[in-house]
This record gives structure tokens, C-alpha cells and sequence, in this order.
């Protein structure tokens, strides 16, 4: 699922094929000295430098002509304080890595988002997020963080140490230093039991508050042309552990979640004509179950069904409007959506650029199968979103620059002097930084 440069003419894809760039150079530095080194070359070379993780943003984020940082080698847990309820990791890690080494370890992330191909430093950048009522995205759960400025020293931040750092680098877009190691807070593993229901979405709309205070995460999938929707709530548990069996597992993620939906994605794209009639049948599809388990295995899936998505953070008091003109646009535009609308939500937080910061959110992601032409779609939405003063998520699709974000973002002022100060150069700078932060 990582993004790979094809090694023939040195291009770098992202995850969903979207975006594409060509670096001058690329480099795997093997310790973090080696990752210093690199910055203090390009600079002498008059480059610019961003790293990559696994590509799974939509934006250009991670796209440079200059030095492409690879941080592969640098993974794996560098600490584990379990007195403090943290660990450290290096900023390579695979979430997939982290969340498997933590349980051997009998130790969790409070919450995580709902796939888990992404590098810690990736996630946390661009302000990875899953549901939560109390418990924010992953960087909301970073307790410190170590990176390499652009004169190639090595910056560590905490509440306590660079408090100004910390509160704008846990989501730093990558602008501010490349990032090498990651403290995040753990705690005693848990189980999670999920209950996965459909459910009418008027429903759902009427009771989303109380849906959304009864439950510690609570989500929903709405699936366009239909009034149907599949809810989740996972909420802690006592226990026994009650995986969902493997083949009943094989047929409702794989089967149906992932190859049933391509194959509806291809007739789709093929005869668009046809896609609400799938939407309903998919939507009936799914049928109720619950599970419990230990967290990962409980909000993450694996998503094989590649998609372009665009998401906005909005007040959470307004989602409920938000979804009704999202339904009333798809119902009047003539649009044939065969991708479901997820809905979720975050707790208000302190990080400088996050989509939570100061306010309650809810998260409203629109996707379309790759490949599917999806301006038309994502331009109606994302007029819907902007209206309620809705922040895009960094790592996808949105047209939003530097001058609307400020309006959004109390704090962006704040971001931009801590940039001029630790990047007075913009070695960290991209077409794309330069859009959402301004030059």
C-alpha cells in the first residue's frame, strides 16, 4: 500500500495516484544524524526538502523537485516508560508497526483512525484523526517530539520544553522541521466492543447528539441516493474478547467491503446510471453485528479500494444542517455518487493547526473510486463545508489557501511567526505549503 518511486524516470506517486512529483534527489538516511546532514546539503544546494511516508495523503503535501526525505530506516520504539504511560518511536514507524509492537507490550493508543498504513510523522502532520468523544486525533495524544530544523539541528518540544514548538509541530504540515522520533501516550490495553448497525439516516440526524454522547466513538456511513446508513459504536469493554470470526471476517471486510464494493465501483464508473441502484443494494448489504476485541483491531480496516477524499472539520452543533444540504445537493445535482459519506467527530483541542483546534468538530469525508472524474462533486461539497467556516483536512482534496485558513484558524498567526523563525528560508516549502500558509 506504500507509495513507491517507479526508479525508472524517479517519480514519486502518492497512495491514490493522484499526485505525482519528480524529485532532484532522493534520500534514506539511516540515523538521524544522517537525516541533519541531508538538510544542511540541500541547503548548500539551494533545494528544497520535504519527507515522504506512505503517500497516503491526497494533497501534495509531501511532493517536492528538491530533496525527497525516504524515513524508512527510521522505525521502531526507542522507549518505553510505562510509569509515565508513553513511548517513543521513531518517526518512520508504520502505524501498523506501532500498534502491533504496543500490544505485545500489553499497551494501546487511546485512539487511532480507521486505517493504519500511515507513518507516525505522516499521521500526526497532517492531523490523522478517527472518532472520538473525549479522545482526539493521534496527535492530540503526542506528549513530545524531536526534529530537525532548517539549519540542521535537532529541535526536542514538550508541554514543558519549546512549549510554543509543540503546540503548532504535533500538526506541523511538515513546514517546520522534518520530524524523527514521536512520544505519544499509551496506556494499558483495553478491550473495545463494536456495534455495527444500519440505521435509517433521518434517524441518525434526529439522535446524532445523543448518539454522539451515549458513546465514546461513535461513526456513520451515509450511502448517497438512499436513506440508509451503517452506524459503529465502540465503546470500552469487560470483556471476553469476541473477534469477529475469520471467515464471517473475510466475507464482511474483505468479501463485501473490499470486493464486492470494486466490483460495484466498476460497473459503476462504467454505467453510472446504475450506481443508485447499487448504492441501495450495497447499503442492505451490510448487515448488523457485534464484536469485541482489542483497540486496532476494532477501528482499524484495511481499505483496498483505492479513492480520492475530501474531508472538512465543521462546529459540531452544525453537522446535522451540514448533512441535510450535502443530501438535498446530491439529490438535485444529477451527480451519481457510489462512494459512502463518512461522518465522525473530535473533541476540541490545543494544537495550533489542528482541524479540532478550539472548537468541537465533526468530520464530514466525501470519496469517489479513483479515477472517477470528482471535481464537480468535491467543488458542490466543499461550498456546502466552507459555509460553516469548515477546515479542510490537510491530507486531502481541498482548494482552500492561506487567506481563507486564516479566517478559520484563530491561531494562524501564531503558526506563521514560529515558521519564520525556525524556516526564515522556506527550505521546507512546497507549491502546496505555500497555498495553505502563503509564501
Amino acid at each position: 500500500m506504500s507509495s513507491t518511486a517507479s526508479g525508472k524516470n524517479g517519480t514519486w506517486r502518492n497512495w491514490s495516484g493522484n499526485v505525482a512529483a519528480r524529485p532532484a534527489r532522493e534520500v534514506t538516511p539511516a540515523s538521524v544524524e544522517e537525516l541533519a546532514d541531508a538538510v544542511r546539503k540541500a541547503a548548500e544546494d539551494g533545494l528544497k526538502v520535504k519527507a515522504v511516508g506512505s503517500g497516503h495523503s491526497f494533497t501534495s503535501i509531501a511532493a517536492t523537485d528538491g530533496v525527497l526525505i525516504r524515513p524508512q530506516l527510521l522505525t521502531g520504539i526507542r522507549n518505553i516508560d510505562r510509569a509515565a504511560g508513553e513511548v517513543t518511536v521513531e518517526a518512520g514507524t508504520p502505524l501498523k508497526r506501532l500498534n502491533m509492537a504496543l500490544a505485545r507490550e500489553g499497551l494501546s493508543l487511546a485512539n487511532m483512525g480507521d486505517i493504519m498504513e500511515q507513518t507516525v510523522s505522516g499521521a500526526t502532520s497532517t492531523g490523522t484523526h478517527g472518532t472520538g468523544r473525549e479522545s482526539g486525533s493521534i496527535a492530540a495524544q503526542i506528549r513530545g517530539l524531536e526534529l530537525v530544523t532548517a539549519d540542521g539541528s535537532l529541535l526536542t518540544c514538550s508541554e514543558k520544553e519549546h512549549p510554543d514548538v509543540f503546540a503548532a509541530a504535533r500538526i506541523g504540515l511538515g513546514a517546520l522541521g522534518i520530524i524523527t522520533a514521536i512520544t505519544f501516550a499509551v496506556e494499558p490495553i483495553f478491550l473495545l466492543t463494536a456495534r455495527e448497525e444500519p440505521m435509517p439516516f433521518d434517524r441518525v440526524v434526529a439522535e446524532f447528539d445523543q448518539l454522539w454522547a451515549e458513546n465514546e466513538h461513535f461513526e456513520f456511513y451515509w450511502f448517497p441516493h438512499t436513506g440508509s446508513t451503517n452506524t459503529k459504536r465502540n465503546n470500552r469493554s469487560a470483556g471476553p474478547e469476541q473477534p469477529v470470526g475469520q471467515l464471517a471476517g473475510w466475507f464482511e471486510d474483505e468479501f463485501l467491503s473490499n470486493g464486492v464494493f470494486q466490483v460495484a465501483q466498476w460497473v459503476g464508473r462504467a454505467a453510472p446510471a446504475t450506481i443508485p441502484t447499487i448504492a441501495r443494494v450495497s447499503s442492505k448489504a451490510l448487515s448488523a453485528r457485534t464484536y469485541t476485541d482489542i483497540p486496532y483491531k476494532v477501528f482499524t480496516s484495511p481499505r483496498r479500494v483505492r479513492f480520492v477524499e475530501m474531508e472538512y472539520a465543521v462546529p459540531r452543533a452544525a453537522v446535522t444542517e451540514v448533512l441535510r444540504e450535502l443530501r438535498t445537493m446530491v439529490g438535485r445535482s444529477g451527480l451519481r455518487i457510489s462512494f459512502p459519506v463518512e461522518v465522525r467527530t473530535a473533541p476540541a483541542d490545543d494544537i495550533t493547526l489542528s482541524t479540532a483546534s478550539g472548537r468541537d468538530s465533526a468530520y464530514i469525508a466525501v470519496h469517489l473510486v479513483k479515477g472517477t472524474p470528482y471535481q464537480a462533486y468535491f467543488t458542490a461539497a466543499e461550498r456546502i463545508f466552507t459555509a460553516y467556516e469548515g477546515r479542510p483536512h490537510w491530507g486531502k482534496v481541498h482548494t482552500r489557501d492561506a487567506e481563507y485558513l486564516a479566517g478559520v484558524y484563530p491561531r494562524f498567526g501564531e503558526f506563521a511567526a514560529l515558521r519564520d523563525r525556525l524556516d526564515p528560508d522556506r527550505r521546507f516549502q512546497n507549491d502546496y505549503v505555500r497555498r495553505v500558509l502563503g509564501a
